[in-house]
């Protein structure tokens, strides 16, 4: 049976996460229900990383096998036109049959943009982490130096996490300044659990000044999840893309075009 795979680009503030639950308020459960109307069959989808609730995607994969028989643009304004206005498909793609959305990954990005300033604003609700105490730039990217490469995360994973190992190697963390955002770039081979919000949270108290950077180290050390920083919020947190082998030619977009194409606050990200 063939094999789709649809680029998907959501606001995660109305849906209860990605994975379907029994109530039906997930993306995966209103893609599912729009591939029903749309291929005439019931669907299931796999997808590359399960977001949580109030979790955007500037780029979430999934695949989808079906024997119908439909144009890629048809795909994509489809089944636009049968999803709510927080959910569009991107782009579709054929692809082979060993390709799988999730173990087929070489790496996914997540964005999280954290806006400081003294008094919160209510157009940037959802789309963007808020802190009211002054953060040092510098002290944080000290620390995400030290996270960087293959290491053993329990430390940052909820208690939730099923993943059976948790050592991931983490290639990129990059933070910049721009105006009053504070803008992060995390790149792995995949996450744990709630792995980049607690990641967040450790980095944003040692830009307060309630940690050195070394901390980072101790906690990577120690494992023990109950001596880092709490959880930081889901809002300002994107899926901004997957990661597959050339041989796949699944559609490319560059980290900048996905931030202009979908309008948020930061539009440029230095290398």
């Amino acid at each position: 049976m063939p094999r789709v795979a649809l680029g998907l680009a959501y606001d995660g503030a109305p849906w209860q996460g990605w994975q379907t639950q029994p109530g039906g308020l997930t993306v995966q459960d209103t893609l599912e229900s729009a591939l029903g109307q749309f291929l005439a069959h019931p669907a299931s989808t796999i997808c590359a990383g399960r977001t949580d609730t109030g979790v955007h995607a500037l780029e979430q994969v999934v695949h989808v096998d079906t024997a119908a028989q439909r144009q890629p643009e048809s795909w994509v304004r489809g089944l636009n036109a049968l999803l709510p206005s927080s959910v569009a498909v991107q782009w579709a793609s054929v692809v082979d049959d060993d390709f799988h959305a999730r173990f087929s990954a070489l790496s996914r990005t997540y964005v999280y943009l954290v806006r400081q300033a003294r008094v919160r604003s209510p157009m940037m609700h959802g789309r963007a982490g808020w802190v009211y105490r002054p953060l040092s730039l510098e002290p944080m990217q000290r620390a995400a130096a030290c996270l960087l490469g293959e290491h053993d995360f329990s430390a940052f994973r909820s208690s939730q996490c099923q993943a059976a190992s948790p050592v991931r190697t983490l290639y990129r963390l990059d933070i910049e300044l721009q105006g009053e955002f504070f803008v992060f770039v995390f790149r792995a081979n995949a996450f744990l659990h709630h792995m980049v919000r607690n990641l967040m949270g450790a980095l944003l108290y040692i830009g307060q000044g309630r940690q050195e950077p070394a901390w980072v180290d101790t906690l990577l050390q120690r494992r023990d999840r109950r001596l880092s920083a709490p959880t930081f919020s889901p809002a300002g947190l994107y899926l901004a893309g997957v990661e597959y082998p050339a041989r796949f030619g699944l559609p490319r977009a560059d980290l900048n075009e996905l931030l202009a194409t979908h309008m948020l606050p930061v539009v440029r990200f230095e290398r």
